[in-house]
């Protein structure tokens, strides 16, 4: 199977960031993200055996259960490699500190209980973004990334992650398709007004 570990936004928060983005999607040489695939991943691995699900699947409740929940808005924007010659560009987080620790110690919770499962799980630096739009040749983005960084969502609160197979070309266009496997609802809540 092919994997992620994710937090997808709320539908107003998918909704808002649709909407901004609607008028701009016929610019540029972008293949641009299906608006109900927008979500920030945490760990993703690209072959994970059958056998490796029910560890994998107690191994991330166990994750989630350790972490608050904690409030999150997406804000700005990116590109991956860099400006001058960017083949992917990314809707941004913003987050207080509190939240940010957060999240990170969420996101290695998930790397680590896909990795103790027995699965390789992809090594790259987390990053936290939304991927909006892919291009095939490097592409000179300053001009989009001023755009997003004039944009910035509803806060929400982050409440759950979710376990998501991916079958490449099996969605609109030869996307890929994703398949909600499990959810898994993330510790306490946060005292009111601590981001």
């Amino acid at each position: 199977m092919r994997i992620f570990v994710g937090i997808a936004p709320p539908a107003a928060v998918i909704e808002h960031l649709d909407a901004f983005l609607e008028p701009r999607r016929e610019h540029g040489p972008f293949r641009w993200s299906l608006a109900e695939q927008f979500h920030l991943t945490l760990a993703f691995a690209d072959d994970a055996p059958d056998w490796t699900y029910d560890r994998l699947v107690e191994g991330l409740g166990r994750a989630a259960d350790r972490r608050a929940r904690f409030e999150m808005q997406v804000a700005g924007g990116g590109c991956f490699p860099d400006v001058a010659a960017a083949k992917l560009l990314f809707a941004g987080i913003r987050q207080g500190d509190a939240a940010r620790e957060e999240l990170d110690r969420l996101a290695a919770g998930a790397r680590t209980a896909v990795a103790h499962a027995g699965i390789a799980v992809d090594g790259a630096r987390f990053r936290p973004h939304l991927t909006l739009a892919r291009t095939n040749k490097p592409v000179e983005m300053t001009s989009w990334v001023r755009v997003l960084d004039t944009y910035e969502s509803p806060v929400w609160e982050v409440a759950e992650i979710a376990l998501v197979q991916s079958h490449l070309g099996e969605g609109p266009q030869r996307r890929p398709r994703y398949a909600v496997l499990e959810t898994f609802p993330l510790g306490a809540p946060r005292p009111c007004g601590e981001r």
